[in-house]
């Protein structure tokens, strides 16, 4: 039994008695609620005068507190994850979803991610039962692509809930997921990759959220699917689906292609897309590179289509552009003294595009070319058909870090990869928990924000995975459950927790 914090839609605080129950938390009885400080921690002293007098002193005399000899280590189990991760897992909706074990495999991709093997880990650090890797299987082999649906629409409802019901803007964009696998099949198949496992199976998994990185949905594709065939058929699918009024469309340079642009402009959406500018047509090059422009000043270039380019400069990128250049002529110096070019490294890739060959044999540098690059240090451009003024359109563009920062966090922080799965429907139901678990992991994130705590995603999810509490038996053989007191850290979360959810 213990004291809660429910913040109320109004903004008040509901003081409330709770016991917990089979780990699902029962309101005995609302002390009462108030917006002021002061109020609610009056309101909270009275909740703990109430509580032995809520059944009778008669139930609290018999409760034993265990000596520390009597207890052993399976006595302590963690419970912060399912105070935390449980909470917000329910709070944002997904409770309705009637898998109790997807609610356990969610919370241990955040807090033991790595293989589903990790589940046991989780299950036996939280006291929960546990369950063969077998059971885990069978539950994905019935999970695969169903809750998918499911799964987007409490995303996309949470979403819009937080963006004050305006999605106004999206973010796409692609990545490449390796097999631990030499055996492609029909959905995992070597292609372009962005972690250089050009030689392993993959897939192609793509992202859209809205501002801020609130995650809306996903979708898979074949490993060899070329990324800017997925624009178009995502966009349609969560248009129609969400019923989207055509939002600003924002993506990166490798979603840039003829096809793309002429089909958003035909579906009637605006786009914010990153612009390749070095294989624009000549005028428009020469445009280019006749700008002088200082540190932080634009350009607004119209293009004979309609659309319209925005140049921008920045010191520090002109500053990082020119060390990589740099770094990369004396690379290609070094293997041209050692002997180590040849015929076939003549080339556009990278900096070899600086490599000349003289005749059949020879091969230099063609330094006048690497100078002639400088022109472009700094500048980066910006392709739209929208009117917004230039600085709205590098601010909305520079958002899409956050779904660069999504998969990342689903690469590293919640392990998505390497798959180890090689059946289909295996390998969706994995995708569709990961997801989950990111919608999960950036609430979080979130509230963490909001509420000032000043802690890394890292620091938290340890932190919560060191709350813990003592399950022993009193004289009449009930099992009791002591929580330990929370560090400072701890307490806070838990607050902050107690509010929001």
């Amino acid at each position: 039994m213990f004291v809660r914090k429910k913040k109320n839609r109004s903004g008040s605080v509901s003081i409330q008695i709770v016991e917990k129950i089979n780990r699902s938390n029962k309101v005995l009885k609302t002390i009462g609620s108030s917006t002021d400080p002061e109020e609610i921690e009056r309101l909270c002293q009275k909740a703990l005068y109430e509580m032995p007098r809520l059944y009778g002193a008669t139930l609290f005399d018999e409760i034993h507190e265990p000596k520390i000899s009597e207890l052993s280590n399976d006595s302590i189990q963690v419970v912060g994850p399912v105070l935390v991760f449980g909470a917000i897992y329910d709070k944002v909706g997904f409770n309705t979803i009637k898998e109790p074990l997807l609610k356990d495999l969610v919370i241990s991709r955040i807090t033991h991610p790595g293989s589903k093997l990790k589940l046991s880990g989780y299950l036996k650090d939280t006291g929960k039962a546990d369950i063969s890797v077998y059971s885990i299987y069978r539950f994905l082999d019935k999970l695969n692509n169903k809750l998918k649906t499911d799964v987007e629409d409490i995303s996309f409802r949470h979403t819009k809930k937080l963006l004050k019901g305006k999605i106004g803007v999206v973010f796409y964009d692609m990545t490449t997921i390796y097999f631990e696998s030499s055996q492609p099949d029909d959905l995992r198949i070597a292609g372009f990759s962005k972690e250089g496992k050009h030689q392993n199976p993959q897939i192609l998994l793509g992202l859209l959220v809205g501002k801020n990185g609130y995650p809306i949905g996903y979708e898979i594709f074949e490993g060899n699917t070329f990324e800017g065939h997925t624009l178009i058929p995502v966009l349609e699918r969560f248009a129609v689906r969400f019923g989207l009024k055509k939002p600003i469309v924002v993506a990166d340079a490798g979603l840039l292609t003829k096809n793309n642009i002429a089909s958003l402009c035909e579906n009637g959406y605006q786009f914010i897309l990153g612009a390749r500018i070095k294989n624009e047509s000549r005028k428009v090059i020469e445009t280019i590179e006749s700008l002088v422009l200082s540190d932080g000043q634009r350009k607004l270039i119209k293009k004979n289509d309609g659309t319209k380019l925005h140049i921008s400069y920045l010191a520090r990128r002109a500053e990082k552009d020119r060390f990589n250049r740099e770094r990369g002529l004396k690379r290609l110096e070094k293997s041209l003294s050692a002997g180590r070019l040849t015929k076939s490294n003549i080339n556009n890739r990278g900096y070899n595009k600086y490599l000349h060959m003289d005749g059949e044999i020879t091969i230099r540098i063609d330094y006048t070319k690497f100078e002639k690059d400088a022109k472009w240090d700094g500048l980066k451009g910006y392709l739209t058909n929208t009117n917004l003024s230039s600085q709205e359109i590098i601010e909305n563009y520079n958002n899409l870090w956050k779904i660069e920062r999504a998969f990342r966090i689903s690469k590293t922080d919640l392990k998505i990869r390497p798959i180890y799965h090689r059946l289909r429907d295996r390998i969706e139901a994995h995708i569709c928990i990961s997801f989950v678990s990111y919608v999960i992991y950036k609430e979080l994130e979130r509230v963490l924000k909001e509420h000032h705590l000043a802690i890394s995603m890292e620091k938290a999810i340890e932190q919560i995975n060191k709350m813990y509490e003592v399950v022993t038996q009193n004289k009449s053989g009930h099992t009791q459950t002591f929580r330990l007191k929370n560090n400072q850290i701890q307490q806070d979360i838990f607050n902050m927790i107690s509010i929001e959810f």
